[in-house]
This record gives C-alpha cells, sequence and structure tokens, in this order.
C-alpha cells in the first residue's frame, strides 16, 4: 500500500515538475514564466520530498525533508514576488496581449513604494500624456 502511495505522490510531483519546465517554454512573458515556475516547482519539490521522507522512515531524513519543504514554501514565493517587482522597475515589457496593467501608475518612481491611491503619486515624464490626463481628471472628480 505505501508503494503505490509513494508512487502516486512521486508521478504527481514528477508531472508539476514537467509542467514547470513546460511552462518555461510556453508562456509568453518573463511575469507568467516565474509564476508558473515558482508554483509548479515548489509543488514538484515538496511532493518529492515528502516522498523520500515516507521511504526513508529514519527520523533524521525526515526532519530534513520537512525542513527543506517548509523554507522552499516560506521562501520560493518571497523570491519570485521580489524578482517580479524588480523586473517592473527596470521596465521589462508585459505581453502584448496584458489587457490591464493594474500597477500602472501605483508605484511611486522616487521612493520605489507602491501607493494604495494612484492619485497620490506624483506625474511623472515617463508616464504619456493620456495616462497623466486620465489621473488630473480623477483627482478632480
Amino acid at each position: 500500500m505505501i508503494n503505490i502511495l509513494l508512487a502516486i505522490i512521486s508521478t504527481i510531483g514528477a508531472l508539476s515538475i514537467l509542467f514547470a519546465s513546460i511552462g518555461i517554454l510556453r508562456m509568453p512573458d518573463f511575469y507568467l514564466r516565474l509564476s508558473v515556475t515558482v508554483k509548479a516547482s515548489t509543488l514538484g519539490v515538496g511532493l518529492l520530498l515528502i516522498c523520500a521522507s515516507i521511504m526513508f522512515p529514519d527520523v533524521s531524513v525526515t526532519t530534513k525533508a520537512i525542513a527543506i519543504v517548509f523554507f522552499l514554501i516560506i521562501t520560493a514565493p518571497i523570491g519570485a514576488h521580489m524578482i517580479g517587482r524588480a523586473a517592473y522597475f527596470t521596465g521589462t515589457p508585459l505581453w502584448k496581449g496584458t489587457i490591464v496593467d493594474q500597477l500602472a501608475g501605483m508605484y511611486n518612481k522616487e521612493t520605489h513604494e507602491l501607493e494604495s491611491d494612484p492619485s497620490q503619486v506624483p506625474p511623472s515624464e515617463e508616464l504619456n500624456e493620456e495616462e497623466n490626463i486620465a489621473r488630473t481628471e480623477d483627482e478632480t472628480d
């Protein structure tokens, strides 16, 4: 019974890592590639480490596998967020099929902070005239 459970969990983990590698090739821009890779690879590696902890019932192996899964779940999304934020700051282009850029006009270019109200961000020379006009219209409303 344990062997069947291990086979199922390791197959799901390996397929998840396969989907992450296919996602790197298939996704059209950096941000989607980053998202797919972090989510699928974290799941895949976590499942494979759980299989290792079940396969080797030694306490040291199980403890190490659980610690690795714990730190992976904590650090991978935070690292991906920071990489994505740095890419957005440096101007990495979005996919041409992107419909809405929810962060447009929300970052203060001087302090590198995210503002919850776009009217608080001072108009920038980097924004085009339409965005500046739309922002000033929102402020008057």
